[in-house]
Parts: C-alpha cells; sequence; structure tokens
C-alpha cells in the first residue's frame, strides 16, 4: 500500500516518470522513422489497413488512432518539463524575465530544426510549417508568457484558444475554403495558402499550433500538480478526473455531432480526447514509475527521453535518409539473399534492428552524461 504523504520525496527532484514518458513516445516515433510499422502492416497485405497495427498510423481524417495521440503527448510533455525546468530556476534566484531570452532561443531553434527538416524531406529549400518543432516553437512562448498566472486563468485561456479555433473554422467563409471540418476546404487550408502558397495533400494545417498549445498549456498544469506539496493521491486522482472530463467532452462533442474530432486539423473535439488519454496515461506512468517505484527497467526509456529532441532530429535526417538503408544491408537484406527469408519479414528484422542501433547510440550517449538540448 502506498503511503499518503503531504509531499512525494520526488517533488523537488527529477521526476523519473516524466523522462519514461517522454522516453516512450520517443522510441515510438523512432520505430515509425525505422519503418517498422509499415513494415509488420505489409506482412499480410490482405489485412494491411485493419486490426492492431492500424492503430499505429494516423486516421485518415475523422476518428481517432493510438498513433493520434503521439504528437499531443509530445507537446504536452514539453510543457511539464517546462514548468518543472522553470521551478527549479526559480529556486536559484532566476525570475520569469531572465528565462524568457532563454525559451525565445530555444523557440527560434526548434523552428529553424523544423522548417530545415523539411528541406531535408524535399530534398530542396522549401518553405512548410507542418512540422511538430514549428508548431512547439509558438506553443512553448505562448506557454511561458502565462506561466505564473494561476491554474484557472491557464485553463480558461487555453479554452479560449480553442473557442478561437471553432470560431475562425465556422465563421471565415473564404470561398472553396467555406466547409470548416472538409480536407483542404477548411479555413486552416486557406490560412496555408497565404503563408506558404500551399495546401498539405494530407491536410495538415499551420495553424493547428492555435489549438494543440491548449495541450502544452495544460502540461505546465500538470507539471504545476506534480511538484506541488499536494499528497500523491490528491495528485493522482486529479490526473485522472481530468483525463475523464476531457474524454467526455471530446467524445461528446464527436458523438453529439457538434464538432468531430479530427486530428489533422486539430478540433477542439481532438483536442479534450487527446489530453484525456495522455493525462490517463501520465497517471498511469507516474503511479507505477515515481509512486511504485518500479524503476528496474526505466532506463530503457529514459536513455531516450533525456535526449528526445537529438533522436528526434537524428532519426528524421540521417535515419531515414541513410542508416535504415545501411542497416537493412546487414540484416534484413543479408537474411533474405542467403537465408531465402520472406522479404516482407526481412523487413521487420532490418526496421528492429535501426531501432536497436538507434536506441544504442542514446545509451552510448547517456552513459557518458552527453545530453543535446535547444
Amino acid at each position: 500500500m502506498v503511503k499518503i504523504s503531504t509531499a512525494d520525496q520526488l517533488a523537488n527532484g527529477r521526476l523519473v516518470s516524466l523522462d519514461v514518458m517522454r522516453g516512450m513516445i520517443m522510441i515510438l516515433l523512432c520505430a515509425e522513422s525505422c519503418m517498422l510499422y509499415e513494415a509488420i502492416k505489409h506482412i499480410d497485405p490482405t489485412h494491411s489497413g485493419t486490426g492492431l497495427i492500424s492503430q499505429f498510423f494516423h486516421h485518415p481524417w475523422h476518428g481517432l488512432h493510438f498513433w493520434d495521440l503521439v504528437q499531443p503527448a509530445f507537446m504536452f510533455m514539453a510543457g511539464t518539463a517546462m514548468y518543472i525546468s522553470y521551478h527549479r530556476k526559480l529556486t536559484k534566484g532566476q525570475g520569469w524575465s531572465g528565462n524568457f531570452k532563454h525559451i525565445i532561443i530555444r523557440s527560434v531553434k526548434l523552428f529553424i530544426c523544423g522548417v530545415a527538416l523539411h528541406c531535408i524531406y524535399a530534398g530542396k529549400p522549401v518553405w512548410e510549417l507542418w512540422n511538430v518543432l514549428t508548431q512547439l516553437s509558438f506553443t512553448i512562448v505562448l506557454a511561458y508568457l502565462i506561466i505564473n498566472k494561476s491554474y484557472a486563468w491557464q485553463f480558461a485561456f487555453s479554452i479560449g484558444l480553442l473557442v478561437l479555433t471553432e470560431v475562425l473554422y465556422r465563421t471565415t467563409m473564404i470561398p472553396g475554403f467555406d466547409q470548416p471540418f472538409a480536407e483542404g476546404k477548411n479555413f486552416g487550408a486557406y490560412v496555408d495558402t497565404l503563408l506558404m502558397g500551399k495546401i498539405n495533400s494530407d491536410g495538415w494545417v499551420t495553424i493547428n499550433c492555435i489549438p494543440t498549445a491548449a495541450h502544452t498549456i495544460w502540461g505546465v498544469l500538470a507539471g504545476k500538480l506534480l511538484i506541488s506539496n499536494k499528497t500523491i493521491g490528491y495528485k493522482i486522482k486529479a490526473l485522472v478526473i481530468a483525463g475523464i472530463i476531457g474524454l467526455v467532452i471530446g467524445y461528446g462533442l464527436d458523438f453529439s455531432g457538434i464538432t468531430p474530432i479530427i486530428k489533422r486539423i486539430s478540433t477542439s473535439s481532438f483536442a479534450f480526447t487527446s489530453a484525456g488519454w495522455v493525462l490517463l496515461i501520465l497517471a498511469a506512468v507516474y503511479w507505477l514509475v515515481d509512486v511504485k517505484c518500479n524503476t528496474k527497467y526505466a532506463w530503457i526509456f529514459t536513455v531516450v527521453g533525456m535526449n528526445a529532441i537529438f533522436i528526434y532530429l537524428f532519426f528524421e535526417t540521417v535515419g531515414v535518409q541513410w542508416l535504415n538503408a545501411k542497416v537493412a544491408i546487414f540484416t534484413g537484406d543479408a537474411l533474405h539473399l542467403f537465408l531465402n527469408m520472406p522479404i516482407n519479414i526481412a523487413a521487420v528484422v532490418s526496421a528492429i534492428a535501426v531501432l536497436i542501433v538507434e536506441w544504442g547510440l542514446c545509451y552510448w550517449l547517456y552513459k557518458r552524461n552527453i545530453f543535446f538540448k535547444l
């Protein structure tokens, strides 16, 4: 039985659960860049669009898959980590203004990296703002500007962002872009024609940074809660209740036909639903890791979580552009050539091998206390 104390022993230390959850997110993203899910999907091409593996791909439009929770969790964890870091700096005498310069510089770096990644994807200079890092560069600044406000004030502000998004989509009727929840024909797509002169072929929109800023702000609130002097029981109960409320509101908006759950334009129903699931996951990880102290295997995730931005940039550039194919030569390709392993099974072996190599890189950096920060 867990002893309920006024303040858990990690309140003023590092939350291991935060690094574990962030590491889980990055390993999932890393597996995607290694083409693991794609390889598994094609083991049985006749059922490639169904079953459990379909949950590791974004829903095509109206609906929710497990994979749609990864980006909100990424944004949420960024807010949580930002508040905990800010709190530590406050205890060392550094004020809000002194840290603001650091936030702005980090935002600029994230923005540049996000734009640069699209150039690498395209193999030429392009101006595209759909990457999660460009989105994050906006949300962390917005969340930091109100970081000292009360819980109620910050929550109200986040709701205001969702209301603003609803109003923009529903009332700004531009010819050709007057269908709020239709792919490529909504207000978000119109803004992209202004910002970039193009529309994303998969339906993503740049102004997702407005509603998804709520995820980062809610992450800040979770960070405040987790390092507060509240009891462990209170913290877990608050996370669970908030998560359930988020699910009720999100699914309620969707099932009632008011606002559909659409991740690609980050509708308000999606924001609530995804945040609800993330909060429940955070509550579970916090309870298992920081409260129950099940940390024996936590290092598997923390070695990645503590170098999250580095490994993301690595597997999106060197990994996809070079490492995936080179590792495949000596793993899946060799097994297919010399042992006649089926090509679809060999692809899975290659993907797993790349994932292990990239995790090993994080482990190597971790053991040498090398951590890359933006």
